[in-house]
């Protein structure tokens, strides 16, 4: 489809100015990918659909980078030195990122803190290579009897290791692979799974145009936190962004939880797969964001104004350093969110 045959194929939209054109030719590839990837995830997503809210290992679904947070939950504008965003797609691992050091931390509710490191090289022919540690522990919890008496203390975390690797395939395409190693600990109790996303994503440098889509958690989980078997929260994303060519503004939309498209029922349902994000990239040095996702517009609050859905943050780029703040609101608390990148 993007080899040599493609100049000849007829233009579906031969009215249509070059870089609208284009777009719609964008659009059409979320959709086409989009059902790619679902075909292919298909057996692992008529199981797990339906219970991916009950998962043991949810805490995945934490944001693991500043800049994609305030972005609302997307990594569909892309930044050549946030190795963090590599998560959401591996494909999004490229040369930019040589040496370079990613350490995310979020302040969560109560005494839940979580926190995010990673690392990406460059490995000659065989692309760009990260490593990442994804970690949330819960604190000290009160253990309480089925009288709710209090009977002890115990703790919980989460653990994740991933490893990923990207390359370029041609005509502006890139894929990349990563492969999850996941441990979750409550009390005298553990779960360890194991998981694989797959991403592509295409460039357009003429028209400023990116598409993406990926596939991520689809594996298994190799021992559960109780007798039934714990699930991954499995997830397929399509996005779509574009940089304005008159404005240093990009905007984007995101599609997400596509497993779970099936049960649309209403323009309510599909709104909420939907993430719309905006940058403002005021100089080199300085870059505003906000993001909307309606999915977290579930926790609003009918009784005072409230944003719930919304991120919003900025990035500033000082000398060898790069600082991304994300500010989530999640209704009844709002969760603060740094990353750090440097290249060593």
């Amino acid at each position: 489809m993007l080899g040599a045959s493609h100049a000849e194929t007829t233009d579906p939209f031969p009215q249509c100015p070059g870089s609208l054109r284009v777009l719609l030719l964008a659009g059409g590839m979320i959709i086409q990918w989009s059902r790619i990837f679902i075909g292919l995830a298909m057996i692992s997503v008529l199981p797990c659909a339906h219970a991916q809210l009950n998962s043991g290992f949810s805490f995945l679904r934490l944001e693991s980078s500043a800049r994609a947070a305030a972005l609302g939950g997307s990594a569909a504008i892309l930044d050549a030195r946030d190795v963090g965003t590599f998560l959401y797609n591996p494909a999004l691992l490229n040369a930019d990122m040589n040496r370079m050091l990613s350490v995310t931390w979020l302040n969560h509710v109560s005494d839940l803190q979580a926190g995010f490191v990673a690392y990406s090289r460059n490995v000659g022919p065989l692309g760009s290579a990260a490593a990442g540690l994804r970690f949330l522990h819960w604190g000290t919890i009160t253990r309480a009897d089925e009288q709710g008496q209090p009977n002890g203390k115990f703790s919980a975390s989460d653990l994740a290791l991933t490893i990923g690797l990207a390359r370029d395939w041609q005509h502006g395409v890139r894929y990349g692979v990563n492969l999850h190693s996941i441990y979750t600990n409550v009390a005298e109790y553990n779960a360890l799974a194991m998981a694989l996303d797959a991403g592509l994503i295409w460039h357009i440098p003429l028209q400023q145009i990116t598409v993406a889509g990926s596939l991520n958690y689809l594996g298994r989980a190799l021992t559960s936190l109780g007798a039934m078997r714990d699930r991954l929260p499995l997830d397929i994303r399509a996005s779509i962004s574009k940089r304005l060519r008159h404005l240093p503004l990009i905007v984007a939309l995101t599609l997400h939880d596509l497993p779970n498209a099936p049960e649309v029922r209403s323009a309510e349902d599909a709104f909420s797969h939907a993430i719309f994000s905006l940058e403002f990239q005021a100089s080199s040095a300085f870059h505003l964001r906000v993001g909307y996702s309606h999915e977290r517009r579930e926790l609003k609050s009918e009784s005072r104004l409230d944003l719930a859905g919304i991120g919003a943050g900025f990035g500033l780029n000082i000398r060898r350093f790069q600082l991304d703040y994300a500010f989530s609101s999640w209704s009844f608390v709002a969760l603060h969110q740094f990353t750090m990148g440097t290249r060593l």
